[in-house]
């Protein structure tokens, strides 16, 4: 779950078009043993043996094998299925698998199955440009709606069960793209937010800060008051990359806003060029200044990110619960003891607000297998993602593999105690991880049996009652542009979201000053946002009636 919401990255422009992609696999469609129809039985589908299968690899799964076919949950899904899955993987830094992405769609060279966040406008995800109308428009992909009703009766049964969720994997033209990710209850949709060091804190004698201004007084004492006490001055206040930045807002929803679209009383804004923005480019621009925020802010490298917590420089972040919280205490259990990355409150301006902003996903944020325009055998593809949105296959996707990550106990999957407690050194996360995608996200229902085991340390039960209290009342639903609209709406906000990017690295390094930001919103008025707005103000109303 987590890191289906990390890195956002500038959309990168489907530019070279020429070139292969050879990662990407072969445009043959891929079913391999299912590409030819069986002779005289056209209305029996052959049987599929092969599938490829397009998706980002994930951190804690990257560190312990090559590809998600080495998985528990896999080799369990083969064994039960009897299909072979070819993993393909982009690299982790969203911005490289974007531009992969963009690429494989651009050449044609598509597997089976392409497993992104076809709806998201926003966030540390590998999304469509123009949303899934288009990519249903533009033949990459196939609408499933017609297939699901003739052949995966577990989503069927649950989508009956669920009509908010049935609404939200829809687009307005009623097309089903993906077989989702869903989040089942509320209890597994938050999961990011600020978090410090505890330990730090009390070293220094001070409070959890709640504000902005208790922000910086906080983050001067971690840089000038050796809390690591080393006697060297490398601490570094806080770690925020600019995709950190762009996630649900962690310190930008301090000033009411987000990175993107936003709604406020219905009527749709879009936060880099409000007012208020500017307010905080000039916020960090002080903090990058005075060296409390990471110099190596503008390019986020996962790794370096490990390397500088687990060697006790860090005090600040914005971070995951289990890919963070949980992963760090983890890493941390026998190197440093007294270690403690607590959850922070989403600060607000003026002490006693209420923060406006925070993270809390909707049942379904976008992300989601789809099935390529290229795949010979739609069909049999259909029941196999199918088989995760039953009783077996819920087991298999929250728990792993019984009798090796997990038993049956009192009639609930329950994890084996050497799956939540690791060797010092591996994290929970690690640990699961070895075993299915239940951390992050994959085309499944998470339980919330599985997250209240998964949140196993105090601090991590902790962290989602405090993150839990933002009202998010500004977030925007899963709307999606038509497919008259869908053009248009991907050529504005790309264009913009690469020049924002750019630009948000500039006023913070100073290399723009921010007195220029006027010119700069002028700007991003010129490329078409008003029009960009009027088009997610439309879908957003669609959606409300939907």
């Amino acid at each position: 779950m987590k890191k289906s919401l990390k890195h956002v990255g500038s959309v990168v422009l489907i530019s070279v078009l020429a070139v292969s992609v050879a990662a990407c696999g072969d445009n043959t469609g891929s079913s391999h043993s299912s590409a030819s129809p069986q002779s005289g039985n056209d209305a029996q589908p052959p049987k599929l043996t092969k599938l490829t299968y397009w998706v980002s690899n994930h951190s804690a799964a990257s560190s312990q094998m090559k590809t998600y076919a080495e998985m528990g949950m896999y080799k369990e899904l083969e064994k039960a299925t009897g299909v072979k899955v070819e993993f393909q993987h982009p690299p982790l830094e969203v911005p490289q698998a974007q531009e992969q992405f963009n690429l494989m769609i651009a050449t044609n060279e598509l597997p089976d199955v392409i497993e992104a966040s076809w709806g998201a406008t926003s966030g540390a995800v590998i999304r469509y440009p123009g949303g899934p109308e288009k990519a249903i428009l533009d033949k990459k992909i196939i609408k499933l709606n017609d297939l699901i009703d003739k052949y995966a009766p577990n989503l069927t049964k649950l989508l009956a069960a669920h009509p908010d969720w049935k609404k939200q994997i829809s687009t307005d033209e009623g097309s089903i793209y993906a077989f989702p990710f869903l989040r089942g209850d509320d209890k597994v949709r938050v999961f990011f937010g600020p978090s410090i060091r505890q330990d730090w804190l009390d070293k220094l004698g001070l409070k959890m800060p709640t504000t902005i201004d208790e922000w910086y007084t906080v983050l001067k004492a971690f840089k000038d008051k050796d809390p690591n006490g080393n006697g060297k001055a490398d601490e570094i206040p806080i770690y925020l990359d600019k995709n950190l930045f762009a996630t649900d807002a962690p310190f930008l929803g301090a000033w009411g806003i987000n990175y993107s679209f936003y709604q406020d009383g219905g009527k749709v804004k879009y936060g880099p060029i409000q007012p208020e923005y500017k307010e905080f480019l000039a916020t960090m621009n002080k903090w990058y200044k005075e060296g409390l925020l990471d110099k190596d802010f503008a390019a986020p490298n996962d790794k370096l990110f490990d390397n500088k917590m687990t060697t006790d420089l860090i005090g600040a972040t914005a971070s995951f619960n289990g890919g963070g919280i949980g992963k760090f205490a983890g890493l941390m259990k026998d190197k440093e003891p007294k270690f403690d990355l607590e959850a922070a409150p989403y600060p607000v301006l003026k002490a006693g607000d209420k923060a406006i902003w925070g993270q809390k996903d909707f049942a379904f944020n976008g992300v989601g297998a789809a099935i390529s325009a290229v795949n010979k055998n739609p069909i049999e593809t259909v029941k196999w993602l199918d088989y995760a949105y039953g009783e077996k296959g819920d087991l298999l996707f929250n728990y792993g593999v019984e009798g090796v990550s997990y038993k049956m106990e009192n009639g609930k999957a329950t994890f084996l105690p050497e799956i939540l407690n690791p060797p010092a050194g591996t994290s929970i996360q690690q640990s699961i991880a070895k075993y299915n995608r239940a951390t992050w996200s994959a085309p499944f229902v998470l339980s919330d049996n599985f997250q209240m085991q998964y949140l196993a340390l105090p601090q991590q039960k902790k962290a989602l009652e405090i993150w839990s209290k933002p009202t998010a009342e500004r977030k925007i639903p899963l709307v999606s542009p038509t497919q008259d609209e869908s053009s248009k709406f991907a050529s504005i906000v790309t264009d913009i979201q690469t020049y924002q990017d750019e630009m948000l690295l500039k006023f913070i390094m100073g290399v723009e000053p921010i007195s220029n930001f006027d010119q700069y919103v002028k700007k991003i008025q010129g490329m078409g946002i008003d029009e960009a707005i009027k088009i997610q103000q439309g879908a957003l109303e669609r959606f409300n009636k939907r």
